[in-house]
């Protein structure tokens, strides 16, 4: 086995504009259990779209995005479907920006040995297989963007704005979230940006630079995605997952308290998750537990306990093909912090 025939066969990113789940979530509608749920969190989406004053917040957490989702969530963006995006740093640089440079990811196997994949420099999610080396490039990319920076503290979301900036110029592929994101002033932030191959760019250029450097400043990630929570007259959140980004972004009404500003609730939710209530853990914690907080309304909410690359791809079609996003008006928040 070489390193060449395990990187052969590339994932393909579903197109949900290419086909129309209306009949399939429809039907979902009299059926039971996740399908039942699935189908309501699509009419729960849908109806944050019907808002006009709704401010929507995609949270990502997981490899959906390298599993064939990633097209998914340019589209969201490019047709008014989502204002904010909260995300892990995997997902925003190892998996797209990772993909925007010209890497791919690869279609592999779980049932692999995985010593053997790392003496060939092949790094496994599951079943998908990326090339280490193409990572290392990855990371020398951000050391670069952070080397044209003046240096100074930015937040992750001022710092992915530049990567989309560099992208306009530089990108392999050019449907990409971080590019789409910046093209469409939709703000990205990543509470926990260093914990992707950001981190070793961001340490490969502070340990150049020494005392002038940049940095990330997660506080200043919380105040802005507050700000913009205060702004907002009504906000819905569509959570991918867990982890960071579905905490940070519920956090924001708790924030704006603490601020001495009243805001409401999150007033519509919907969370995909295969995290399991019972340990008690934030990721598994359900959006009606997350009422207690003060953080989301119960009465739009919907947890679908689903592994999300097989109902994301029916929800997003479905919402695309009711055009309810046609009327919107585009929110285009990174303006707000441009004109600081």
């Amino acid at each position: 086995m070489e390193k060449k025939d395990l990187l052969k066969e590339e994932i393909k990113h579903i197109d949900v504009k290419s086909f129309d789940s209306t009949k399939i979530i429809d039907g979902m509608k009299d059926m039971s259990f996740t399908a039942r749920d699935t189908a309501r969190a699509a009419d729960i989406f849908d109806m944050m779209l019907k808002d006009k004053d709704c401010t929507v917040i995609l949270t990502l957490a997981g490899s959906t995005s390298a599993g064939g989702c990633m097209q998914v969530y340019v589209d969201m963006v490019k047709n008014k479907m989502i204002d904010v995006i909260v995300a892990t740093g995997a997902s925003i640089v190892d998996m797209d920006f990772f993909e925007a440079l010209g890497f791919k990811h690869y279609k592999g196997s779980q049932f692999v040995d995985d010593m053997k994949l790392r003496e060939l420099y092949v790094d496994r999610i599951y079943d998908t297989y990326i090339d280490e080396e193409q990572l290392q490039a990855c990371d020398k990319a951000i050391k670069e963007i952070a080397d044209s920076l003046e240096p100074r503290p930015y937040s992750s979301r001022e710092f992915i704005r530049e990567m989309g900036r560099h992208l306009t110029r530089h990108a392999k592929k050019k449907d990409s979230l971080v590019q789409a994101a910046f093209e469409n002033n939709v703000p990205v932030f990543c509470p926990a940006f260093s914990d992707s191959s950001a981190g070793f760019g961001l340490v490969l250029h502070q340990v150049e630079r020494k005392d002038s450097h940049v940095s990330i400043d997660s506080v200043k990630d919380f105040l802005e995605l507050t700000q913009i929570k205060m702004k907002a007259p009504t906000s819905g959140l569509f959570m991918i997952g867990g982890g960071t980004p579905k905490n940070f972004a519920q956090d924001i009404v708790v924030c704006a308290e603490v601020l001495g500003h009243e805001v409401p609730v999150h007033k519509y939710a919907v969370q995909i998750t295969v995290a399991d209530v019972r340990d008690g853990a934030c990721s598994s914690s359900t959006l009606k537990e997350a009422s207690s907080w003060g953080k989301v309304d119960t009465t739009y909410e919907q947890m679908v306990f689903a592994e999300a690359t097989s109902v994301l791809p029916l929800i997003a079609s479905y919402v695309y093909h009711r055009k309810s996003w046609q009327d919107r008006p585009k929110r285009e928040w990174a303006k707000m912090f441009d004109e600081k």
